[in-house]
């Protein structure tokens, strides 16, 4: 779901996507919130703007294991002419919270403006 306000997906873990661990790779865990924090960010853009990211911080706080599916909800923090900040937390089946992830996004006006 693609909202201004709100994007949210489930992701399936499956084995190619565990660490040496035997759980989910912390690596997928950004991605996975990095395409949310963009997706949000270029809803949010005039037609023929795009964004891109520009920081990312990722807080880990628990594992998240093999063949469970793990929530990401991502809220805007701020959204403005330039800028925006998301904020991304992913969530355990049991409802608590594995990682939390905030990115800045840039908005990127079109080639010749």
């Amino acid at each position: 779901m693609i909202r201004k306000d709100r994007v949210e997906a489930m992701l399936l873990v499956r084995p190619e996507l565990l660490n040496r661990n035997g759980v989910l790779h912390g690596g997928a865990i950004m991605a996975l919130a990095d395409i949310l924090g963009g997706s949000a960010a270029y809803a949010n853009v005039a037609a023929g703007e795009t964004t891109t990211t520009v920081e990312s911080k990722t807080s880990f706080f628990r594992p998240v294991p093999a063949g469970s599916r793990l929530k990401a909800v991502t809220l805007p923090l701020h959204i403005g002419r330039r800028t925006s900040v998301w904020q991304t937390s992913l969530y355990l089946e049991n409802g608590k919270l594995a990682a939390l992830v905030q990115q800045t996004q840039m908005t990127i006006a079109p080639i010749g403006e």
